[in-house]
């Protein structure tokens, strides 16, 4: 457990690195145009990043078991920050997503994200007894699910609130919850997500942009043309960091959204299956720390997290190659980052401090053992 833990850390760290490097390349010449600094958003960046390592070590050193005790109430305050948010919040682009506190601005959903798959994960390990009970077991659960990608949905942040849905039905189903209490569940949520996204104009836009490409065989719009283009030229080897044509204000959220697009252009085909190969690297440590943590709830945080940074890794890299419709979620570790890098590091911290926490136990388990050869310790 305690290599798997290292090997976590590790692999998000060069994943951030890169990031750096490569938010560098991809900003540089927009900072010179709108801030009159090459290194304006690469110095915001970079703290974001030194914030977001801070957050790994002090989350690492944090007991996970504390999030079970905490998750009602964690949830709770989210929930009101959502609703906050909503009405109250700072509006980017016709979106209130944003809580200023002055020093900071918080994305609440990405913070809310985190609440939720604690909530759930500590619900689950609760009421295991209870699962096939639909009213009893599986909708407390749900209506929390509910209620939090509602919210998100109505900042609006569709996207978010969809994906969030995903990642709450594939920990109910890891959790032992009925599949046909899931399926329909799910049912109601696509259909209620399908009228929401009919609704908000940017969402409907980019999913009949998407249609009518699937039928036409056109570009799906500009953003993920210029991405095509950007991975493209890039051949196998990349033209080299800091040699994107691309990034020279082309491909629209360059050094965001789209920074895989640079990153394929600059690295090549090589480069881009080193990042996959890092984040699959991330999915099976992960995967390998809930196997062998020895409690429900930690198992569950430990799937519940990992699961949800390999979805927004798919996602975005899905967006750019324009396989699915476009989206607006970043890189995990490498996009130019806000509250969603803090936040993810956040998660890895705790997804680090299972792995140390339970090598410690199974290390106290042994030795207790060694001392008394009469006790059965399952290794």
């Amino acid at each position: 457990m305690k290599n798997l833990a290292l090997t976590i850390f590790f692999d998000v760290f060069i994943l951030m690195l890169l990031g750096l490097i490569i938010v560098m390349s991809a900003s540089s010449t927009y900072s010179v145009v709108r801030f009159d600094s090459a290194f304006h958003l690469f110095g915001s960046h970079l703290t974001k990043v030194i914030a977001g390592i801070a957050a790994i070590v002090i989350f690492s050193l944090i007991p996970y078991e504390l999030y079970k005790r905490i998750s009602k109430p964690l949830i709770i305050i989210m929930t009101a920050a959502l609703v906050y948010t909503l009405f109250f919040g700072t509006t980017i682009k016709g979106a209130s997503r944003w809580i200023n506190l002055g020093f900071i601005t918080i994305q609440t959903a990405d913070v809310a994200r985190l609440a939720l798959i604690i909530h759930l994960s500590a619900l689950l390990s609760g009421k295991y007894e209870f699962l096939d009970d639909f009213r009893h077991g599986f909708l407390p659960m749900i209506i929390w699910v509910f209620v939090i990608s509602s919210l998100i949905i109505l900042q609006p942040n569709f996207s978010t609130g969809m994906l969030l849905v995903f990642i709450s039905m594939m920990l109910l189903y890891l959790g032992g919850a009925k599949v046909k209490h899931i399926a329909g569940s799910l049912a109601v949520f696509l259909t209620a997500g399908a009228i929401a996204a009919m609704v908000y104009p940017h969402s409907r836009e980019r999913i009949l942009s998407f249609v009518n490409t699937l039928q036409s065989g056109g570009d799906i719009n500009f953003q993920v043309k210029q991405a095509i283009y950007s991975l493209g030229s890039g051949g196998l080897f990349g033209v080299g960091v800091g040699n994107s044509m691309q990034s020279n204000l082309f491909l629209p959220e360059a050094y965001g959204d789209f920074i895989f697009a640079i990153l394929g252009e600059e690295m090549g085909f090589i480069g881009s299956v080193a990042v996959l190969f890092s984040y699959l690297v991330l999915f099976i440590t992960g995967i390998l720390i809930a196997k062998k943590t020895k409690d429900r709830f930690g198992q569950l945080l430990a799937c519940g997290i990992t699961i949800s940074i390999i979805t927004y890794a798919f996602i975005n890299i899905a967006v750019t190659t324009g396989t699915v419709p476009t989206t607006g979620l970043p890189l995990p570790f490498i996009s130019f980052g806000g509250t969603s890098l803090v936040f993810l590091c956040v998660s890895v911290g705790i997804l680090i401090n299972i792995a140390f926490s339970n090598h410690i136990k199974l290390k106290a388990a042994v030795k207790g053992s060694a001392k008394n050869p009469l006790n059965e310790v399952n290794v």
